[in-house]
């Protein structure tokens, strides 16, 4: 005999029954457990070649660090002194830093970021801006910021030359700037 209670019960359980089974496979695939770290999917995501290039501080002075691919790696030189016998030191190499770290080096809204590079010991790093907020941004002259040992700064792109630099040479590294305090004189 039909029984409108037991087909109505029954339309009940399993309409709760795939309403839980629905539920489990949400929640399955957002337990934030997933097979890739978020730095691994930056590495396959984020286009590094935007940093293939030459780098100094200013405009007008040559290349001091060069960042270049080698053997499917990406690495970092830094010009040597004309006493080393070669323009280029030993490479070393560099990672894709996850854009959640940004804030660890820059103050700078990591959506306006598209690449992070850095040393493994994060003594250097580097970061692309996008070229379309560099340019509406009134503090950056440049694409690309660089931290290096507790310090940001803008750097620039520049030409990549095989022509030595004479740290030493440089008439302002021997300044020492003494008493800096208030003046003894006066009191």
């Amino acid at each position: 005999m039909f029984n409108r209670s037991n087909v109505m019960g029954h339309k009940f359980r399993m309409l709760a029954i795939s309403a839980m089974t629905i539920s489990a496979l949400l929640l399955v695939g957002c337990d934030g457990t997933s097979t890739t770290t978020e730095t691994e999917a930056a590495k396959t995501e984020t286009d590094l070649s935007v940093f293939e290039g030459c780098y100094t501080v200013s405009n007008d002075e040559p290349a001091q660090i060069k960042v270049s691919q080698q053997e499917g790696r990406w690495v970092m030189q830094m010009k040597e002194p004309a006493t080393a016998k070669r323009v280029w030191d030993k490479a070393e190499p560099l990672e894709v830093i996850a854009n959640s770290e940004i804030p660890n080096f820059f103050s700078i809204d990591p959506d306006n970021v598209d690449a992070v590079i850095g040393r493994p010991d994060r003594v250097l790093v580097m970061a692309h801006v996008k070229p379309v907020y560099a340019n509406i941004d009134p503090l950056l002259d440049s694409e690309y910021l660089s931290y290096i040992y507790k310090g940001a700064n803008t750097i620039y792109q520049v030409e990549c030359d095989e022509v030595n630099t004479d740290i030493l040479a440089n008439p302002h590294a021997n300044i020492i700037i003494d008493n800096v305090g208030p003046s003894t004189e006066s009191l």
